[in-house]
């Protein structure tokens, strides 16, 4: 095998990932989950919707496809769910296309 096949699939593999990362965040409510998890590490349910103004079931959603596709976790406490950042690759995407010159 040569060694440009190597990096190709390297290449490969960490654009899928990529790919699937933008396809999970692609919506306003998720990009501001996490943009508040990126400053407060752990939140709970009740404070993300009181920051975001949504309503807790439209919230829960969000937070439970993004639970399921490895982008937060999430701990119990109490009757409290409290949500942080697992992947934190996310961050950095989303920085790389906010900082980016492109025109949209």
């Amino acid at each position: 095998m040569r060694e440009t096949e190597v990096i190709n699939r390297d290449l490969a593999e960490r654009l899928e990932r990529t790919a699937f990362i933008l396809k999970t965040v692609a919506h306003p409510l998720r990009l501001g989950i996490i943009h508040l998890l990126e400053q407060y590490p752990k939140l709970a349910v009740t404070e993300i919707c009181e920051m975001l103004g949504c309503e807790q079931s439209l919230l829960s959603h969000h937070l439970q496809n993004m639970r399921f596709k490895g982008i937060l976790s999430v701990e119990r406490d109490g009757r409290n769910m409290f949500y942080s950042l697992k992947e934190r690759d996310v961050s950095l995407i989303i920085e790389c296309l906010e900082n980016c010159n492109c025109n949209m």
